[in-house]
């Protein structure tokens, strides 16, 4: 049996012609941060160092692919990693990122963290749209990011993602939901009381037509037995949604799998999704 990272390698390898340019021929990336620390990461170089009042990370793959294609996982970058498809992004030459805004919800002062961080990497050379990757609440970071700056993504990569916070952490559905972290929530986004964040019209759901409008990819995994972040909810409106309005979306099901563990046993569907919507223009 082929090691996983070399499976994805030659995967990767496999739709290379897409980028019209041989691995060799991508430009270089100045990777230097000030302050920066290096160690490593699923066996490749990482640099930490701190951003905008934040602890940022930058892994670099061995090789970088044509156009310095890059993924950005926005929040629990170590949960269920193999499983989530960094690794195998890394050794098709993507680069892949992360910038700590806590348990923010994804709310407009993380977003601001985040378009710091994206200006940040663009300057060192990377490309200008991200693959995205938007793991259970890291939906509404990556969603919301996105709906303000569709130029910004080419492809966004939810698992069991939340995608309407009434959902989660709101249980107003079939969910559990998490009465902490609906009190949280409504202090991170400033919201006078619950009423009006059962209000408001800036969840992942309420926001895809500028993604539609940017042709950005969508692709989840999702299992049909979770009752934290509900199908039917969340990534099951995104679909349904996207679609109507044109989008290209992909739903992968795990039936009888619950809101863990994320992502697949083989992750190579999504690695290969990803890698043929950053494909270099």
């Amino acid at each position: 049996m082929k090691h996983p990272l070399l499976h994805f390698a030659l995967l990767a390898f496999s739709i290379a012609p897409a980028f019209g340019q041989k691995a060799a021929d991508a430009p270089p990336v100045a990777l230097t941060f000030p302050g920066e620390k290096l160690d490593q990461w699923h066996g490749f170089t990482r640099h930490t160092f701190q951003h905008d009042g934040c602890t940022a990370w930058v892994v670099e793959p061995k090789t970088a692919r044509p156009g310095t294609p890059w993924s950005w996982c926005l929040e629990f970058p170590d949960a269920f990693t193999d499983r989530c498809a960094a690794p195998a992004l890394l050794a098709a030459g993507f680069h892949h990122v992360h910038i700590s805004v806590g348990n923010t919800f994804g709310c407009p002062d993380a977003v601001k963290h985040f378009n710091a961080f994206y200006d940040l990497l663009i300057a060192h050379g990377l490309a200008k749209k991200a693959a995205l990757i938007g793991i259970s609440r890291g939906g509404l970071y990556a969603y919301r990011f996105a709906a303000g700056h569709p130029e910004r993504v080419s492809v966004i990569y939810g698992d069991a993602a939340v995608c309407d916070f009434k959902s989660w952490p709101g249980g107003k559905g079939t969910g559990k939901g998490s009465a902490g972290d609906w009190a949280a929530l409504q202090k991170c986004y400033g919201f006078k009381d619950e009423a009006d964040a059962l209000a408001y019209t800036g969840n992942p759901i309420d926001q895809l037509a500028p993604l539609a409008q940017a042709h950005i990819a969508l692709i989840h995994v999702v299992g049909d037995a979770d009752d934290v972040v509900p199908f039917a909810e969340n990534a099951a409106l995104i679909e349904q949604r996207y679609k109507a309005l044109g989008g290209e979306i992909q739903v992968l099901h795990k039936p009888g799998v619950g809101h863990h563990p994320h992502g697949l046993d083989d992750p190579a569907p999504v690695v290969r999704f990803i890698l043929e919507h950053t494909a270099e223009k």
